[in-house]
């Protein structure tokens, strides 16, 4: 079976993607460039550093993404490089960052609810003016049954 427009707007599987994309980063100290990036490379399930390259193309230059990625665990090596048979490293998302794409689906498909307590979301303190409407837009996102 194929999946055409109409049913993926059947699913409003993008209707509260912003909120959704808003509470992973800021609760995952990513930014938006990261996170897409990294659901990017989930969809691809092994990538080089070349492939990182091509896909960094269409988001903000970061020359420090990379680094900051592999140093927080985000991307993790699959099989390391060797001086014969395979000439550079292979890599992969890690187990943490394929827990919180899995996450952002459910909640978008309304399997799961965005966490409201300050425990689990730090946008649930409030400290800023924009945390506080993101709050009401969270709340808002969890009592939509329909998404």
């Amino acid at each position: 079976m194929r999946l055409e427009a109409s049913d993926v707007r059947d699913l409003n599987l993008l209707k509260h993607y912003r909120i959704i994309r808003k509470w992973a980063c800021k609760n995952n100290e990513l930014n938006d460039a990261d996170l897409e990036l990294l659901i990017y490379f989930d969809c691809m399930d092994l990538f080089t550093r070349e492939d990182f390259k091509i896909g960094t193309y269409s988001y903000s230059w970061d020359n420090r993404r990379w680094n900051r990625l592999l140093k927080q665990g985000w991307i993790i090596v699959w099989r390391q490089h060797n001086r014969t048979t395979q000439k550079y490293n292979i890599y992969k998302v890690s187990f943490k960052c394929k827990q919180l794409i899995s996450r952002m689906y459910r909640i978008m498909l309304g399997k799961e609810d965005i966490p409201t307590s300050t425990a689990r979301n730090k946008i649930m303190k409030g400290k800023s003016y924009i945390d506080k409407v993101m709050i009401t837009s969270i709340n808002n996102v969890n009592k939509d049954k329909n998404r």
